[in-house]
């Protein structure tokens, strides 16, 4: 799971009983289900959006019930997604420090998920931890629609479950389809398509065009920032650590930013995540709509994210 991994152990196998289930419902994917093209392309869209969301972390998801059950993935995308520090154990070995782990993990998912209502939760602890990939799917997938609703998952995926019910009669089972990402009109389609963002309709120009735009965005820049006796030559790279962001917003919104709320002279990673954070939410506060735009990708000298800021300052302000 992370890059450097120095910890290889077997999560403790426990036998089943079916005492222990008795008037509990269990769902168990159909093997056909497993094989459906729609959800290959769900669980590759959601190991994408984790080993994205945790690049700076150094943490590689590469199968999803296998990787997400103890708690680390999850630690660390409360972490990036919501601001949630938790305090528990980075990497936790046992099966009880897991659970335990998981615990307070999902206690505080669930209230930022919205879901205290546990008749319509489709996910627990013990599913998480037992690799159950149903429950981690419908759990990852409530992440997405939370934290990242703009991220586009692929539309209409269900699969066919058995859900089993063991009791002190017998085993009863029914088959059951259950409902993973809803589906998409072509309404839907028509209107994402005339609002897609100017500057992804941009972006799929010639390479001469999308440098026009950049250069007059530079120079937009330089016309405000030419007085703190700045100067910005290379878009790409001097809006990373965040400052002229900083700075740029100062003069055009008509505010100071106090040099103690932010890092003059960032040097680490997460200086500059702070620097571009308190931009964006700037921004956010003063009525900017930035679509999918995320700190880290400007931190990450992502071109698209950082056009998407600049141009809606230029837009707001190509008068002055």
């Amino acid at each position: 799971m992370m890059e450097e991994n120095i910890f290889n152990y077997q999560k403790e196998e426990e036998p089943v009983e079916l005492e222990s289930f008795q008037g509990e419902k269990r769902k168990l994917i159909q093997p056909t289900s497993l094989k459906d093209p729609k959800l290959e392309k769900l669980k590759e869209a959601l190991v994408d959006w984790i080993n994205k969301t945790l690049k700076p972390e150094h943490i590689v998801v590469q199968t999803l019930e296998e990787d997400v059950y103890d708690g680390l993935v999850l630690h660390h995308l409360l972490s990036r997604l919501a601001d949630v520090h938790l305090n528990v154990e980075e990497i936790a070995l046992t099966s009880t420090a897991q659970i335990r782990k998981l615990e307070i993990i999902m206690e505080e998912l669930d209230k930022r998920l919205g879901t205290q209502d546990s008749s319509q939760i489709k996910w627990n602890v013990k599913l998480i931890h037992n690799k159950d990939l149903l429950a981690t799917l419908h759990l990852l997938v409530a992440m997405v629609r939370c934290f990242q609703p703009e991220l586009d998952l692929p539309p209409d995926v269900k699969i066919e479950v058995v859900v089993v019910e063991v009791s002190k009669s017998g085993i009863k089972s029914d088959v059951q389809v259950e409902i993973l990402t809803e589906g998409s009109s072509d309404t839907d389609s028509h209107s994402n398509t005339e609002r897609e963002d100017p500057i992804e309709q941009l972006l799929k120009l010639e390479a001469h065009k999308v440098n026009t735009v950049k250069k007059a965005l530079v120079h937009f820049v330089n016309q405000h920032i030419s007085s703190l006796g700045l100067q910005v030559i290379d878009m790409d790279k001097q809006f990373a650590d965040g400052v002229i962001l900083l700075l740029l917003i100062g003069q055009l919104e008509g505010f100071f930013i106090p040099l103690f709320d932010f890092n003059l002279t960032p040097v680490s990673d997460s200086e500059m995540l702070h620097n571009v954070t308190l931009a964006l939410d700037l921004l956010k506060d003063t009525g900017f709509q930035l679509s999918n735009v995320d700190p880290q990708d400007i931190v990450s000298l992502d071109t698209t994210a950082t056009l998407k800021v600049l141009y809606a300052l230029f837009n707001k302000h190509k008068g002055k």
